[in-house]
């Protein structure tokens, strides 16, 4: 069964830090392109950050470039997500999966609040 855990969500304050990591099991996701994305209440799911297999091709949101780097290592069958200077519009439920998305891989996110 293939699987991507999502962890290291939490309550930050604004200016704050977090890591996000995701856990992939089931398959390797070596040679695909992986991504975060979010949901805020009532928007639609946005997709913050991918990189590629060569770790060359690396794609930020203008919402997030600067404060957010992603990574991945293959190896560990792992993504990251290193999230600083939060701001209260980064609340949201992060996930990560492949891109393009694929339904079947959606799992059940970690929750990042940002408030003071």
């Amino acid at each position: 069964q293939v699987q991507l855990v999502e962890s290291g969500g939490g309550l930050v304050q604004p200016g704050g830090s977090l890591r996000l990591s995701c856990a992939a099991s089931g398959r390797s996701f070596s040679t695909y392109i992986m991504g975060w994305y979010r949901q805020a209440p009532g928007k639609e799911r946005e997709r913050v950050a991918s990189i590629d297999w060569t770790k060359r091709d690396i794609v930020y949101a203008d919402s997030v470039k600067g404060r957010f780097t992603i990574s991945r290592d293959s190896a560990q069958n792992m993504l990251s997500l290193q999230m600083n200077t939060l701001k209260p519009e980064d609340t949201a439920i992060y996930y990560c999966n492949t891109v393009p998305a694929r339904n079947e891989y959606w799992g059940q996110g970690t929750q990042v609040t940002v408030s003071s």
